[in-house]
């Protein structure tokens, strides 16, 4: 059987920047060197959000690299991905959207058992630098506690 490595890609910096308030596992429409340079592990999701367009979810800004051996077929790195959801959901977040304040940000991207490409994404609402200073105190309690427990 063919053994694959598992890929997980994350965004560490939506955690930090944005309160997460509701996530959701999206398919992702690829061409055939993007998934080819995501398996190899190729793929970034810094400044990456999404947008709805024509009642459809695309995602903005989530770089896979080019496929070294993929000559003139190549796919362009930065280009806009459309994101499959169910219809209930992609209302819902649409509704979530109106609200002021809330985004849609790519949290992970990974494959799932099946083999295909899926990207977690998050509502979520932007941190003020107060607010964190206040994770990152919490954070470095969580770990301190931990630490403490395990000795």
């Amino acid at each position: 059987m063919n053994e694959q490595k598992n890929i997980s890609i994350r965004n560490k910096r939506a955690t930090y920047d944005y309160e997460i308030l509701d996530t959701y596992v999206a398919g992702i429409v690829l061409s055939g060197t993007e998934i080819k340079s995501l398996r190899l592990g190729k793929a970034s999701l810094t400044d990456c959000y999404c947008y709805f367009h024509n009642g459809e979810l695309f995602v903005r800004g989530m770089n896979i690299a080019e496929y070294h051996w993929g000559s003139y077929n190549n796919h362009a790195p930065k280009r806009d991905r459309k994101l499959l959801l169910q219809r209930k959901e992609l209302e819902k977040l649409g509704r979530s959207l109106q609200d002021k304040g809330l985004t849609v940000v790519g949290l992970k991207l990974f494959i799932n058992e099946r083999g295909l490409a899926k990207l977690q994404i998050g509502l979520a609402k932007g941190r003020k630098s107060y607010d964190k200073r206040e994770y990152i105190k919490e954070k470095d309690a969580r770990r301190e506690m931990d630490r403490v427990f395990r000795k």
